[in-house]
């Protein structure tokens, strides 16, 4: 522990780091962590160097956590301090001596420390879990074989941990964070076949260690079949969840159940276009730069309704009243001005640095927290600085410099989050007003809005081991599609296709959840769910073997089934408010005309058109 104190250090700014840029991380499960004794934690792995910073800062009773490195790197005696310092041990990957290969791990763990592993091998960005490497597995299985081979009865072997990592939108600003620790599996149980002498028992042993650790990475985080049935049940969430958020504790299971509901065949044609409008209404959020909660929350004015008879003078004084909300937004908290103003270049650097990784998400966050913090230090240092330059350099006035820039970043992150959302639902709303006032004809035509409604499919990570190379090519077609979409037209050409796919996706939505709790009929699961809910988990081996040399591992589809009525029901009983779908008025001014229209006519015209939509997208 003495030789950990830049460890320590790093451990405190990452979490001063993150609190800044997440607005909650959430532990779960803290008592599946041993409080000592060897432990080897395998993580999940789709967010850079925010996921062991994640890791080691809300790690259960502080324990300190060992990566692993490269051996080369710690060749410099200064270097290879300051790495050991920082909590890392040297690994030889060029060796094919798995005693030498893990001999710094093997130390470590004698010591009765904790080494954190990622086994997927790298970041990366897909719907689901890609792919589970063996060096992880073999690290435990040969260390338990060393202790009993050189008789080490000092420590004993090792219990593997696995931590599933799930954000909310790990690349947004203010966003949440899941960090939940599964059940400790026993090294000692594979023991026997991996001892065994017979030629490729000990392989085996490996693999079903590997099994085992991808399938409680798989329970504990959120994996869809493809990405459209991921965004669905995203958007899906967010309307089911506008009123308050979901909380952390159910968003994973919350989230899968929805996951394996959109992924459930031969549901019919309702099913389908329900799934086609809900991904409409996401694509054209993306383009337009709304969010749901932003236009859940919106409370216009029925004085603004333009088919209602009212006098000009009293337009004139509700948009005089929104005016005024609008300035008591900014000056609500007097204080608040001043600390946004300071902070002002944190946010305008750190969107800048997700600019530069705009096409990879898992690098985005990275880039936001790791040049806005350091930016953040540069203006408190500078900020103290001055203020003990007032109090002339003297110990009384250093102090106080401290506790005042102390206390301006407590109070900075106590008020930012009600502000800040107070300010984005203030810019739509007056960006959905702009755009519900300008004439009809100015709004995106139909058929150009095309592109607009087809989700955006993210690259195919190069550093995967193995994928399809059918899907390969279908993602790759569709991230060079992305690439040519021409710019996104003004947000105000696309209100009112927004708020009409808001409506349309919503509606769908409650008719169809509603009808299959009706319909006594059995939805997908995956198999940790259906088993959880009392429904019916298919006996076959759920995963097969592609015979590659890194040992990775591919999962089919969700195994099991579970009763609909059932899954609506747990649906509710996590706070989904089915019910307010129905409550969103299909009359809303918002999503007619401008100019006032409301003959017979241009209604049934506004129908053909949801119509084409939802026959195009």
């Amino acid at each position: 522990m003495d030789n950990l104190v830049l460890h320590r250090v790093i451990r405190r700014m990452a979490k001063l780091a993150l609190a800044g840029f997440y607005s909650e991380i959430r532990v779960i499960g803290e008592e599946n962590v041993p409080r000592d004794g060897p432990l080897i934690i395998v993580s999940t792995h789709h967010n850079m160097m925010i996921d062991p910073s994640v890791l080691s800062s809300t790690f259960p009773h502080k324990r300190p956590l060992h990566y692993w490195a490269k051996s080369g790197l710690f060749v410099n005696p200064v270097a290879g301090y300051i790495l050991k310092s920082a909590g890392n041990i040297p690994v030889d990957r060029k060796s094919k001596d798995n005693k030498v290969l893990f001999k710094g791990t093997f130390d470590c763990l004698a010591g009765n420390q904790a080494v954190a592993l990622f086994p997927e091998g790298t970041s990366y960005t897909e719907c689901r879990i890609m792919q589970v490497k063996d060096g992880a597995s073999y690290a435990a299985l040969e260390y338990t074989k060393w202790i009993g081979q050189n008789e080490n009865k000092s420590t004993k072997p090792p219990t593997v941990v696995v931590a599933g990592i799930t954000y909310t939108n790990k690349s947004k600003y203010r966003s949440r964070v899941a960090v939940e620790f599964g059940p400790p599996i026993s090294v000692e149980r594979y023991m026997e076949q991996f001892m065994s002498e017979k030629e490729g028992e000990s392989r085996a042993a490996a693999k079903r260690l590997t099994r085992d650790i991808e399938q409680l990475m798989i329970e504990l985080t959120i994996n869809a079949k493809d990405w459209e049935t991921l965004f669905a049940a995203r958007i899906a969430r967010e309307l089911l969840w506008e009123s308050s958020p979901l909380d952390l504790d159910a968003f994973v299971s919350a989230s899968q159940t929805l996951v394996d509901l959109f992924s459930t065949p031969d549901m019919g044609p309702d099913f389908e276009n329900m799934k086609l409008q809900l991904l409409a209404y996401d694509s054209l959020l993306e383009s337009s730069r709304f969010t749901n909660s932003d236009l859940a929350a919106l409370k216009l004015p029925s004085a603004l309704d333009p088919r209602r008879t009212i006098t000009v003078p009293s337009r004139l004084w509700t948009l005089l009243t929104l005016l005024r909300d609008t300035v008591a937004t900014f000056f609500w908290l007097p204080l608040f001005i001043f600390p946004l103003l300071i902070h002002l270049p944190v946010y305008i650097t750190g969107r800048v640095g997700g600019k530069f990784a705009e096409n990879e998400e898992e690098t985005q966050a990275q880039n936001k927290i790791v040049l806005g913090f350091l930016l953040t230090l540069n203006i408190y240092s500078t900020l103290f600085l001055g203020l003990w330059w007032l109090f002339s350099f003297s110990i009384t006035g250093g102090i106080l410099a401290f506790t005042s820039i102390w206390g301006l970043s407590l109070y900075h992150r106590k008020i930012i989050d009600e502000n800040y959302s107070r300010i984005k639902r203030m810019i739509a709303a007056w960006r959905v007003l702009v755009g519900v006032w300008i004439p009809s004809r100015w709004d995106m035509s139909l058929p150009s809005l095309k592109p607009y409604t087809t989700p955006f499919i993210p690259p195919v990570s190069p550093w995967i081991g193995r994928v399809n190379p059918a899907d390969l090519k279908a993602e790759e077609a569709a991230f060079n599609a992305k690439r040519k979409r021409p710019r996104g037209p003004p947000s105000r050409r696309l209100v009112r296709h927004v708020l009409n796919a808001r409506l349309n996706a919503a509606q769908a939505l409650g008719a169809v959840l509603r009808d299959i709790e009706k319909s006594g009929l059995n939805v997908r699961a995956s198999s940790h769910l259906a088993r959880q809910f009392g429904g019916k988990v298919e006996e076959r081996d759920i995963y097969e073997e592609n015979g590659s040399k890194d040992g990775v591992l591919s999962l089919r589809e969700p195994s099991g089934w579970r009763a609909a009525k059932e899954v609506v029901a747990f649906l509710r009983e996590k706070g989904a408010k089915i019910g307010a779908l129905e409550e969103i008025p299909d009359n809303d001014w918002a999503v007619v005309s401008s100019d006032g229209e409301g003959e017979a006519e241009e209604q049934d015209d506004k129908k053909e058109d949801v119509v084409w939509v939802q026959n195009h997208t």
